[in-house]
């Protein structure tokens, strides 16, 4: 186990999983925590900036864009955004 107290990455990396996986409905803690668990491992700094942006969106927003019925806004848009749309969540 990582020692977060010495590691702020590690702190912030673990801020995120639990408030991915907590996100007050089944359907959101799977969209946002399957993605956690599945992309986390290969996040830079601004890989992370952009999901803990994007854990401060409404669950209701977040699954609309993932679904394609809406648009982010421009800080969201772009290639993560893009994985997340295209996350099978069937296979996970």
């Amino acid at each position: 186990m990582t020692d977060t107290t010495e590691n702020p990455l590690a702190t912030r990396l673990a801020r995120a999983k639990f408030r991915a996986w907590h996100r007050g409905t089944r359907e959101a803690d799977y969209m946002f925590g399957c993605y956690f668990d599945t992309y986390h491992a290969q996040w830079d700094d601004a890989a992370l900036v952009w999901f803990e942006a994007l854990l401060d969106e409404d669950d209701v927003d977040v699954m609309a864009w993932a679904m394609g019925r809406g648009d982010p806004p421009e800080h969201l848009a772009g290639d993560q955004m893009e994985v997340l749309r295209k996350l099978d969540y069937v296979s996970i």
